[in-house]
């Protein structure tokens, strides 16, 4: 039964990407809101469809911590729910991606149009100073920056590592940093075909101190990000029965 829903959500997921990638193409032309509501509407589809083909619902804490202004989202990454979910979150929302995402035909062209900030990896410096410059923009104009700071998706109880872009937007910038801890690699994991039925959790914390220096700052988002998410898959595990299960510790070693 796990693998038919799987398969049905997966057959959803991908036509109704396809789908979308093709009708949004005359959107281009239109002011970015426009494209914005239709990705909106998208992520709503696909995530919609989670509960009655997967059996797999979701949940938001923390609330009470999303400031008035633009911010930035700082959000754990474990699988690809993240990528879309913030476009029902949070209002007019810009990714932070990696370059190589906009060279996809269709799927490219809207990442772009929809005001997403794109970095080459190998830049060092100078992609540094795209990020910032492009993260003020998008604050200026009233759009959320998110940023998943591991750079790619980790597996749950086992942290990526923490890059310095996060910190450079930190002090670069005068945006209120919000960090977002999450539980869907549980249910949704990376690389994986399943969807495994359960709850997926996602929390806004407070924001972050202001004047910390670059290590400070570093060592408190992690800790609180990490905290958070442990206790998030925690009590997944013990309320959700499918959820993932905890690698044995033979694994972890074999896997760092």
């Amino acid at each position: 039964m796990l693998v038919l829903r799987s398969f049905l959500y997966n057959i959803l997921f991908f036509g109704i990407g396809i789908s979308f990638a093709v009708a949004l193409l005359p959107v281009l032309v239109f002011p970015r809101s426009v494209l914005q509501k239709g990705l909106k509407l998208w992520a709503w589809v696909i995530l919609r469809g989670l509960k009655p083909l997967a059996g797999l619902t979701w949940q938001v804490k923390g609330l009470e911590n999303l400031p008035d202004e633009p911010c930035i989202f700082a959000c754990k990454h474990q699988s690809a729910w993240e990528t879309g979910a913030f476009y029902l979150l949070v209002n007019d929302p810009a990714y932070i991606l990696k370059q190589e995402l906009l060279s996809i035909p269709f799927f490219g062209w809207h990442l772009r149009r929809s005001g997403a900030i794109s970095i080459d990896r190998k830049a060092g410096a100078s992609a540094l100073k795209k990020m910032i410059s492009g993260t003020k923009e998008r604050i200026a104009r009233g759009q959320n920056v998110v940023i998943f700071p591991e750079g790619t998706r980790a597996h749950p109880g086992k942290p990526g590592t923490y890059h310095p872009g996060i910190a450079a937007l930190y002090r670069g910038t005068d945006a209120p940093v919000i960090p977002v801890a999450l539980n869907s690699g549980l249910f949704w994991q990376r690389r994986s075909f399943l969807k495994r039925p359960g709850c997926i959790t996602i929390e806004f914390l407070p924001a972050m101190e202001q004047g910390l220096d670059r290590k400070a700052f570093m060592k408190d988002l992690q800790d609180r990000m990490e905290t958070t998410t442990n206790l998030l898959i925690e009590d997944a595990r013990a309320n959700c029965p499918q959820a993932l299960p905890a690698l044995e510790p033979s694994e972890n070693d074999v896997s760092g």
